[in-house]
C-alpha cells in the first residue's frame, strides 16, 4: 500500500470521525434544548398552579377574579315572581350548572355559592342562560319582561329595594326577591313575607 493511499485512508477515517462527532454533538444539543424547553414549560405550569391554589384568581372554567373554589360556602333564598307566578329553579335544566354558584338537590329556592367574589349576575347571566339587567328579565326562549309604563322589574335584598342585583355577592342567610308586574305595596309585602318564610336548604 502506497503512502498516498494510506494518507487518503487516514483522511477518510479522520473525516468520518469528525462528521460522526459533529452529528453526535448536534443531537446532544437538540436534546438539551428540548429538555430545557420542557423544563421551562413544566416550571411555569407548576408556578401557575401554586398561584392559582393560593389566591384562586382566574381559576380555569370559572368566573374571573374570584376566590378559589371552596373558599366560601354561602346560602341565600331567592324568589322570582312574574305577574304573581313564582318561577321554579328546581328543574334539571337549572340544577348545578356551575361549580361556583348554583341550585342543587332538586331545590329551586336556595342559591349555593362556593367561592368568594361570585355575583348574582354571574349566576343568572352566565350559568342559567337567563338575561338579567336593571330593566329586563329575559328567558332563554326569548320571552322578556322589561320595565315599561305599565309594569316594573324590581329587586329586593333582605327586604330593602335595590336598583340592580348583578354585582351583588350573596352572604349567608340573604333573601333575594325579583318581582315583575304591577304589584301594589301590599302585594310586594306579601311576596317579601313569603320569601322570609322560605326555608334555606344547606
Amino acid at each position: 500500500m502506497g503512502r498516498k493511499e494510506r494518507r487518503e485512508r487516514e483522511f477518510k477515517r479522520e473525516n468520518y470521525a469528525t462528521k460522526h462527532s459533529a452529528a453526535k454533538r448536534k443531537e446532544m444539543l437538540i436534546a438539551i434544548g428540548v429538555f430545557a424547553i420542557i423544563g421551562v414549560i413544566v416550571g411555569y405550569a407548576v408556578l401557575e398552579f401554586i398561584n392559582m391554589s393560593q389566591d384562586g384568581i382566574n381559576t380555569p372554567g370559572g368566573p374571573e377574579n374570584v376566590g378559589a373554589l371552596g373558599s366560601e360556602h354561602s346560602h341565600a333564598a331567592v324568589l322570582v315572581s312574574i305577574f304573581g307566578d313564582t318561577f321554579d329553579f328546581s328543574s334539571p335544566s337549572y340544577q348545578i350548572k356551575d361549580s361556583w354558584i348554583h341550585f342543587e338537590g332538586r331545590d329551586g329556592t336556595t342559591i349555593h355559592k362556593h367561592a368568594e367574589g361570585v355575583t348574582l349576575g354571574y349566576l343568572f347571566n352566565e350559568t342559567l342562560g337567563l338575561g338579567l339587567d336593571d330593566q329586563c328579565y329575559i328567558f332563554a326562549d326569548g320571552r322578556s319582561f322589561c320595565t315599561n309604563e305599565d309594569y316594573n322589574l324590581e329587586f329586593y335584598i333582605n327586604g330593602k329595594q335595590v336598583s340592580d342585583i348583578r354585582e351583588y355577592e350573596i352572604e349567608e342567610g340573604d333573601r333575594v326577591l325579583i318581582a315583575y308586574g304591577a304589584e301594589t305595596s301590599e302585594e310586594t309585602e306579601e311576596l317579601l313575607l313569603r320569601l322570609d318564610n322560605q326555608e334555606i336548604i344547606k
